[in-house]
């Protein structure tokens, strides 16, 4: 691209290989820009709420996925377009930052680039519109603010942390089981977070799946799950005051970095050879036990010689460990990993109450129970589900339940959900309209206005009428200055969100209306879209 000046020195641009580039500038390009992100969010907008639809997504090398997650359809959508790229982006933030409100936050979006395009059309320029936006986001988040609720708890008493996963679980396909699960995913956080800062380290969280049994068979452990057995059949299943080693170097005789080559001629040389390698065996397997290790966890493989050496010296080992697992398996029981046989000591064991091999039906499919560890900071949720897409959708359903609790300890404030907060924001911002006297008035009514695309979605997706429920609560809101109204999608009778335990944490309702402006923001200042034309 260049530019470049006619004979009255009005500015022109040059573009380079003009015929194989097609180009859209002002409102055609905005235009084309807002139903790149509306069609995004039409596809996510049914997967919205309690009763929200699945979608069923096949990859190209055939592996399918039912989810409906939004950063997970999102992320395996095949997206081209750019402006629908930004809505994937959009999605994933939401995920890596609160973990949970990814399909809210991407039809919250939608809504105000549909807002938008009315706007545009009236004649409204996009700058103003976006600073409208940006004004109406401030007001909302400061209002969320206002009628959040601190929400007590303590590591005797759950139950509110129960509650609000309850909430986030009640969208998955695994709701049936929401109260257990939700239980499931607050002890996991509550063992590894610390309190007193307010911080959780969710890395320590291992969620491990096997497929087989009932979805109520899921279970938290307090250890660690490796998918291994022991290396040898006859080695003990069971082993109770566990010392163990944890090594990343190899039980094999040491390997010369030089090129040298060693010529065996005659048989004594090679019985030298073999005795020499023996005796390195020996020694490694001696230096286990002579520190007081009863069970040997290692990185990398061993042979048969060395695996029965093992099993004659009745020093149960498990190989092939990953280094992930290996790390977790060293905070829980307070052990050091040893990458040299030299450095192996007493103090560097790690200890267990229990490790115990465990058999999964008539299948040969053998787990590790490492239990009752020196430090309880590290634990497994263990899934079990009728198939492979089961399991994987409860481990996304979990991921969500364990960043909603994670997210209320760091900050214990809430909001009432089933659309509720975002009809109090939206009466909120339309009131704040009117004290701004410029055009940007009509950029913030058009943000109250796109903030019902929540509710309404949520009544449609419930199968309720979207516009008449709307109106019913709207008004609700306004007589009784109550703003824990929301869509009864449960059908339970009541719209009062508190009676129905429908609660969502104040940081990730905040982070939806923030990030969703910025996105829109973003879009609205794009007026040229220079592209490669597809021939």
């Amino acid at each position: 691209m260049a530019l470049d000046f006619d004979e009255y020195w009005r500015p022109f641009i040059i573009l380079r290989e003009q015929e194989k580039k097609s180009r859209l500038q002002g409102l055609d390009a905005q235009k084309a820009n807002i139903a790149a992100g509306k069609s995004v969010a039409r596809i996510l907008r049914t997967s919205l709420g309690p009763k929200g639809m699945d979608k069923m997504l096949q990859s190209p090398d055939g592996d399918v996925t039912i989810t409906n997650d939004g950063a997970t359809i999102l992320e395996l959508m095949d997206v081209d377009n750019q402006i629908a790229k930004l809505m994937v982006e959009l999605s994933r933030s939401q995920d890596y930052d609160i973990g949970d409100g990814t399909t809210g936050v991407v039809v919250m979006a939608g809504s105000l680039l549909e807002q938008a395009e009315k706007l545009l059309e009236r004649g409204i320029h996009p700058i103003r519109v976006a600073e409208g936006y940006e004004m109406a986001s401030r007001i909302a988040v400061d209002h969320l603010e206002s009628i959040s609720t601190k929400y007590e708890f303590s590591a005797t008493d759950i139950e509110p942390l129960v509650q609000t996963c309850m909430t986030t679980l009640s969208s998955k396909i695994v709701s049936r089981c929401k109260r257990a699960l939700a239980e499931i995913a607050v002890k996991a956080v509550l063992a590894v977070a610390d309190l007193e800062r307010k911080d959780v380290n969710l890395d320590l969280i291992k969620v491990e799946g096997k497929v087989g049994g009932k979805l109520e068979d899921t279970e938290l452990v307090q250890g660690i799950i490796v998918d291994k057995d022991m290396s040898h059949p006859q080695m003990p299943k069971r082993i109770e005051d566990a010392h163990i080693a944890i090594l990343t170097c190899p039980f094999e005789p040491p390997k010369p970095k030089t090129k040298h080559k060693v010529d065996i001629d005659t048989v004594e040389k090679f019985q030298t050879l073999r005795g020499q390698e023996q005796k390195y065996f020996d020694e490694m397997v001696q230096k286990c036990k002579d520190v007081g290790a009863t069970l040997v966890i290692c990185q990398w493989g061993f042979d048969d010689e060395a695996n029965h050496l093992l099993m004659q010296r009745e020093l149960p080992a498990v190989r092939w460990v990953g280094g992930v697992e290996l790390e977790l398996i060293a905070i829980a029981t307070g052990g050091r990993i040893v990458p040299r046989f030299q450095e192996l000591s007493t103090e560097k064991l790690g200890k267990a109450g229990l490790v115990r091999e465990k058999s999964f039906g008539t299948t040969k499919d053998r787990m590790l129970y490492i239990e009752k560890c020196a430090n309880s900071k590290a634990v497994t949720i263990f899934i079990r589900g009728g198939n492979k897409m089961m399991i994987e959708e409860t481990k996304r359903s979990i991921h969500d339940a364990l960043c909603v609790a994670r997210n209320l300890i760091i900050n214990n404030s809430i909001v009432y959900g089933g659309g509720s907060a975002e009809i109090s924001c939206s009466i909120a911002v339309e009131a704040a309209a009117d004290r701004h006297p410029g055009v940007e008035q009509y950029a913030i009514r058009a943000f109250a206005d796109a903030l019902d695309a929540i509710p309404l979605a949520l009544a449609e997706n419930s199968g309720l009428p979207p516009i008449d429920t709307l109106t019913v609560v709207k008004s609700q809101h306004v007589k009784e200055n109550n703003s824990r109204c929301g869509i009864d999608c449960n059908d339970v009778g009541t719209n009062d969100m508190k009676e129905q335990n429908v609660f969502e944490t104040l940081i990730g309702k905040q982070q939806q209306i923030l990030l969703a402006t910025q996105v829109v923001k973003m879009i609205l200042k794009i007026d040229d879209v220079i592209t490669p034309s597809e021939y």
